[in-house]
């Protein structure tokens, strides 16, 4: 008994601290994928930062013990990563897709095709074994590597239908020189890499298919740029630091997730649609979801115009001006995040209607169900409350904002390892 009793004294001496909160983490049950019923969720809650799990600002690479269990809550990961032949088993990914990109199926229906080359030579000829040479393909393929890669490109990256990019188990960096477009095209899967540094480039040829290529005016230097494209998932993408956008879906593009990635040290974070004069972006609808918005940030996260967009547990960490903006009437529908606000004392306020009078964006459907408000954070919501509109943005079920910290804890790209789950 006694040796016991001395036991457990050293145990929880030497690893009690983390123990405890391992142990105060709750198990947390699959998510569903049927719209949500409103009513059964809590309402917005404030909070000091004394009352989280963890200091916001802390850098999810610091927040290692939630690692420990295999499953988070977070419905993505806990559908693969918990298996220790994921890499024997790579495309499991494309059945674990939610909210309204969860039709993506990528490369799912075709071959592998190993990256092993990362120079970007000749935009127009590209060589055989390096990536803009397969994501080009007329067929579907899922793209992995052979080796950590910095991939500086020449020109945009132009994606062909039906490609994944699996960067796991390998550092994969695309930065420094223009970086991936996704035009006209639907079926993409991006998941575990780097982009970062993006620069606009063209006047320039590239080719975008076996068959094609055509003259490139300069871009804009966005990380992932998506123009008139569809069923498009983006998950466990570390960015930062790009000219422009880090993530922009513009002209039209709709069926669109953006998961469990780390945004960064940038300015304008995301866009969703394109002008307020274009119309055809009143169909668009958008998953934002299991993200962490995190240092030196400025806004737009995302800032959105016309359609309709569902922002669900992800943690907002840092912005300086506001975190979510619009215009021209998007539908928002914010359900389970935490929001902790700048010590600014006028930048407090989550949201922002751009250049428009209050008497038409009281109009507007932006509704906080569920979230947590932490440092003097607060959301202020328009429109008719139980619109029908909260209908076209909602195709998850979030789950508490309290476990938000659990469930973002690993957004950004993973540090796979063959033979043990990720």
């Amino acid at each position: 008994m006694a040796a016991t009793l001395l036991f457990l004294f050293v145990f929880l001496s030497l690893y009690g601290s983390a123990s405890c909160r391992l142990l105060q983490t709750p198990l947390l049950d699959h998510a569903t994928t049927d719209p949500i019923d409103a009513t059964q969720l809590p309402t917005s809650v404030e909070a000091s930062p004394a009352q989280v799990q963890e200091v916001a600002n802390v850098s999810r690479r610091e927040l290692g013990y939630y690692t420990t269990s295999c499953e988070t809550g977070n419905p993505i990961d806990d559908c693969w990563r918990c298996n220790a032949n994921w890499e024997s088993n790579r495309k499991k990914l494309a059945e674990c897709a939610i909210g309204f990109g969860r039709d993506a199926v990528g490369g799912r229906d075709g071959e592998y095709y190993i990256v092993t080359d990362a120079s970007d030579d000749d935009p127009v000829s590209p060589k055989p074994g390096t990536l803009r040479h397969a994501v080009i393909q007329s067929e579907p393929l899922w793209i992995i590597f052979d080796s950590d890669m910095n991939i500086v490109l020449k020109e945009e990256l132009l994606m062909n239908s039906y490609k994944t990019i699996d960067g796991r188990g390998h550092e994969v960096h695309i930065s420094h020189g223009p970086c991936i477009t996704v035009q006209f095209v639907s079926n993409i899967i991006i998941h575990g890499i780097h982009v970062h540094d993006c620069k606009p480039a063209g006047n320039a040829m590239v080719r975008s298919s076996p068959t094609h290529y055509g003259y490139r005016t300069i871009s804009d230097g966005d990380g992932i740029s998506l123009f008139g494209a569809r069923d498009v998932w983006v998950d466990h993408v570390s960015f930062a630091r790009c000219t422009d956008g880090l993530f922009d879906a513009i002209m039209g593009s709709t069926a669109i997730t953006v998961s469990n990635s780390f945004f960064t040290q940038h300015d304008k974070v995301m866009l969703l649609s394109h002008s307020d004069d274009y119309m055809a972006d009143k169909t668009m609808q958008a998953t934002i979801a299991f993200n962490h918005f995190g240092e030196g940030l400025v806004q737009r996260m995302p800032r959105c115009r016309h359609g309709f967009f569902e922002i669900v547990n992800n943690d907002y960490t840092h912005w300086e001006m506001y975190a979510i903006g619009g215009s021209a009437d998007p539908t928002i529908n914010s359900r389970g995040n935490r929001y902790t606000a700048p010590t600014n004392p006028f930048a407090k306020d989550v949201t922002m209607r751009m250049d428009t009078p209050e008497s038409q964006w009281q109009s507007w459907d932006w509704h906080s169900e569920g979230d947590l408000f932490v440092n003097g954070a607060f959301f202020i919501p328009s429109g008719a409350g139980a619109s029908s509109n909260y209908g076209k943005a909602a195709s998850i079920g979030p789950k508490s904002s309290s476990l938000v910290g659990t469930m973002t804890a690993n957004a950004g790209v993973l540090m796979c390892k063959a033979g043990s789950p990720c």
